[in-house]
């Protein structure tokens, strides 16, 4: 059960990994803590571990289990229940003064909010309900404090008469390229032609300098793609990636934008069923990628999975070197040869940015439906302003941070990162290889990483594994997360790692742009917990009924988003969207809310914990699949298989979901479980995604199912969770 802070004594410490004499001091500082903020009867544990924290009494380098000892016997006797979840990062008046959203509160809210703002702090939550109230106030703001030029300025920050347009007219009238934005030195935010805008390492050459790339550098790659692009393709035509988010990768991304085309970015780990998907919806006319994918010294095709997928025209990047080691079909072109007919050009034949509306298309995402194809999601020029904004103020993104996140082009957090970053005078932090081992960690270190990003599952096998002791972290600020529910004790783990920097928890959608409920510098956090909405995100709670929960209520169900939003789609390329997001949602003070799907806890004290999706669409290593998807290939898996349910819940102690498939086998089989299991996981990576694993299958007579026959996978779903539940307790 652990132990209370007043019975952790030198021997404990040690136990926990400490010497001797180490465990004395540490035992003396600890003493020390507990009498500075009340004494062992007195003490607010909130407080000790403030105290604890801000004395960097616990070290990067101890031992986990230290860290857990202390960690857990601070917080021993704590009632979530009436005080909400346990703290473990705090803001300081001080501090918070130099970040981006207090230095902006203490600008311009004495003005907005009068004398009901005091400071940063202690106003937060007031100025988001404003900004919530005025959104177009807010975003006037931030568009001053974000790299953008615009060819034609808008005529007005929002423009909300258009009642179809539920998300409202953004920036309505004016004119940009948003890749050319990323590309240019500002004075503001501090942006030169020599700055850094990349640095990166390969895998395998640990030991090797970090490459670098200046912005101008950049910027001249970039134009060179895009005339090469440009002598090929018609302006908005869709040319799709399937590629590691590598510096190239990226250089392909900002010359399609830039060149006015349409980017259709696909993950790599994706089978040729899905990328033909994908291209078919788009109507991609190419497609970039690679002859293989190297990791850890090993080299796995992806040529050859596009080329299965679809006769459409690939530009093929040679993975290793200069020169691409595989045969290519009569309409491929490698790399060298498509840069090689305007290499030759001089400096003034090159193109010019090409200056599009504000609300014109620049990429197609894709986010898994419940049933059929996965949403084809555009975005608009609007989406990367939504990103880069948010990242300035929840992530306190700064000119010159070093920002690693590793991810895809393919997923949402791919463009996030990028915008992000080069729009806010960020350097972009690439490591070409597997971010699981020893060497992305030291990349980390060696390029001092002031903004790591992460999903939970990598976390988990950074801490199960201890690949990244002995390595310094320190120089990180902060961390973030995405992608899946965090697990508290691998969080604990990470911020140990860097003094208990804070952990910016993010929850969103690749139809928003963004996340609507996320951390922030100016909140205290919580593992695994969200501090507050989203700069101008407005929501409400739902009931099993429909009716929204009062504000400040501790409750769970359904979010229901507020309509105007900047950055969220009014339109899906395949599917409907004023069905998918809007039909069956109720109206709330005159809006129609925004269907978002995510059951949502809200604690005492106002923190929030994402509890699962509303529908059947599951969240598998940060990627989100439907039922239905998964189904359909283990339902052709073993000729024993009647019918499957899949469903997905996360452990009792929190973490990544896992997947269980339920099964009715066909009369006269007698198929065992971990037989099924193996063969289910191998079809799903086959056909689906190699990533994705199942985790147990379960045989039942028969489905539990609706009077209309509807197969009812929550009940499925309550039953995986109980005996995940039952799992934790043995």
């Amino acid at each position: 059960m652990g132990r209370n802070i007043s019975e952790v004594g030198v021997k404990e410490l040690k136990e926990a990994g400490l010497e001797e004499t180490e465990a004395e001091k540490l035992y003396k500082e600890l003493i020390d803590a507990i009498h500075q903020t009340g004494g062992v009867r007195n003490v607010d544990p909130k407080d000790l571990w403030r105290e604890i924290t801000a004395r960097r009494l616990l070290k990067p380098w101890y031992p986990h289990a230290l860290h857990q000892l202390v960690y857990y016997a601070v917080y021993h006797n704590y009632d979530v229940s009436v005080h909400g979840p346990p703290l473990y990062w705090f803001p300081s008046l001080n501090d918070s003064n130099y970040t981006n959203l207090g230095r902006l509160m203490e600008t311009h809210c004495p003005k907005l909010l009068g004398s009901e703002y005091k400071n940063p702090i202690a106003s937060f939550t007031l100025f988001q309900r404003f900004c919530v109230q005025h959104p177009e106030v807010y975003w006037a703001l931030i568009l001053k404090e974000i790299s953008l030029f615009f060819r034609e300025a808008p005529k007005c920050i929002l423009d909300a008469t258009d009642r179809t347009k539920h998300s409202g007219s953004w920036l309505p009238g004016s004119v940009l390229n948003i890749a050319e934005c990323c590309l240019l030195a500002t004075s503001y935010p501090k942006k030169q032609e020599d700055s850094l805008a990349i640095v990166w390492r390969d895998e395998g050459l640990d030991d090797s300098s970090v490459n670098s790339m200046t912005l101008k550098d950049l910027r001249e790659k970039v134009i060179l793609v895009a005339t090469a692009l440009g002598a090929m393709f018609s302006v908005g035509d869709a040319i799709a990636i399937d590629m590691p988010m590598t510096v190239t990768a990226v250089i392909i991304y900002l010359a399609i934008v830039y060149a006015g085309f349409v980017v259709v970015a696909i993950a790599d780990s994706f089978a040729p069923k899905e990328i033909a998907t994908r291209l078919r919806v788009s109507k991609a006319k190419a497609i970039f990628t690679q002859d293989c994918i190297v990791r850890g010294g090993r080299q796995f095709p992806l040529y050859s999975r596009v080329i299965e997928a679809s006769p459409c025209k690939a530009i093929v990047v040679p993975a290793i070197g200069k020169d691409i080691k595989i045969p290519l079909r009569k309409q491929d072109l490698p790399w060298i040869d498509f840069l090689s007919s305007v290499n030759s050009l001089p400096r003034k034949s090159y193109s010019s940015a090409v200056y599009l509306p504000v609300d014109t298309t620049i990429a197609i995402l894709f986010s898994s439906g419940t049933t059929g194809d996965p949403k084809a999601i555009p975005w608009t020029q609007i989406s990367p302003i939504r990103a880069a904004g948010e990242a300035w103020a929840q992530m306190n993104l700064q000119a010159g941070d070093i920002y690693c996140w590793p991810t895809n082009l393919g997923w949402v957090m791919g463009p996030i990162l990028l915008f992000s970053c080069l729009l806010n005078g960020g350097t972009l932090t690439l490591y070409h290889g597997s971010p699981l081992g020893r060497g992305f960690g030291k990349f980390v270190q060696d390029a001092r990483v002031a903004v790591l990003g992460t999903v939970p599952s990598l976390v988990k096998t950074w801490k199960s594994t201890k690949c990244m002791e002995g390595l310094d972290w320190t120089k990180i600020k902060s961390f973030a997360s995405t992608g899946e529910a965090s697990n508290i004790d691998d969080d604990l783990w990470l911020a140990s790692k860097a003094y208990y920097k804070p952990i910016i928890e993010c929850c969103g959608g690749t139809e928003l742009s963004s996340s609507y409920i996320q951390g922030n510098f100016l909140q205290p956090q919580a593992f695994g917990a969200f501090s507050s909405a989203s700069m101008t995100t407005g929501f409400v709670i739902l009931d099993e009924n429909g009716f929204p929960y009062s504000d400040d209520e501790a409750c769970i169900g359904e979010v229901g988003l507020f309509p105007l939003y900047m950055g969220a789609t009014d339109k899906l390329l395949n599917a409907d969207n004023e069905e998918v997001y809007f039909k069956g949602m109720p109206v709330y003070k005159g809006m129609n809310l925004r269907r978002h799907g995510d059951i949502i806890k809200r604690t005492i004290g106002g923190y929030i914990v994402v509890q699962g999706r509303a529908d059947d669409t599951m969240n598998l290593g940060g990627i989100k699949t439907s039922s239905v998807e998964i189904e359909r290939v283990c339902d052709q898996a073993d000729q024993s298989v009647l019918e499957t349910a899949a469903v997905s819940a996360a452990p009792a102690n929190g973490g990544p979901e896992q997947l269980a498939i339920f099964v009715v086998l066909k009369e006269g089989y007698n198929s065992k479980p971990d037989m099924l299991r193996l063969k289910f996981s191998r079809a799903i990576q086959t056909n689906l995604n190699p990533l994705f694993k199942v985790s147990i299958v379960k045989l039942i007579p028969e489905f539990p199912r609706t009077a209309s026959n509807k197969l009812l996978r929550r009940v499925l779903r309550d039953r995986f969770k109980k005996d995940l539940l039952l799992q934790s307790k043995i």
